[in-house]
């Protein structure tokens, strides 16, 4: 398989974009995923991909718990500063809060979900991250920001 067909291919699936986050050893950390999927209604279950090469994978990994940022239709930009390399993702113009349990919950999202890890398994160049949905919050589930075709853009439902 030619991987520049294959990315072509993959790239007219839309997808929901998220922002996980935790803290480890007092740090706030987060990246940008748009692999993220429900697994099970009982338990809970949400999944998502990183890849193994992440410098944010290790720190999350060592986490007790962390957060899913469902993000809103007109955060492209918060989602592209998470996705970014060697930049303070938490500082301006990011606006978050710490959650009940620490993880940072970022400020005007669509959902929040605290997790609490799960289960890993390596899948290829990834890791699959599976986790306990301890909580969720809905605040705007109208404005979804999804990402498709190398895009940002957000969803306009059919009348």
């Amino acid at each position: 398989m030619d991987g520049g067909t294959f990315r072509q291919a993959l790239a007219v699936h839309a997808a929901g974009v998220v922002v996980i986050t935790a803290q480890s050893d007092g740090v706030p950390v987060g990246l940008t995923a748009t692999s993220f999927t429900s697994v099970s209604l009982d338990p809970p279950l949400v999944s998502f991909y990183v890849d193994q090469r992440s410098t944010t994978w290790p720190w999350l990994r060592s986490a007790d718990h962390f957060a899913v940022n469902v993000l809103a239709g007109d955060q492209a930009e918060l989602a592209a500063r998470f996705a970014r390399k060697g930049v303070d993702r938490f500082a301006e113009p990011t606006r978050w809060r710490p959650g009940p349990l620490g993880a940072p919950l970022l400020r005007d999202v669509a959902a929040h979900l605290l997790c609490l890890p799960y289960d890993t398994f390596n899948v290829g160049d990834h890791v699959l991250v599976v986790g306990l949905v301890a909580e969720a919050e809905v605040h705007d589930p109208d404005r979804p920001l999804l990402y498709h075709q190398g895009r940002f853009g957000d969803f306009s439902p059919h009348p």
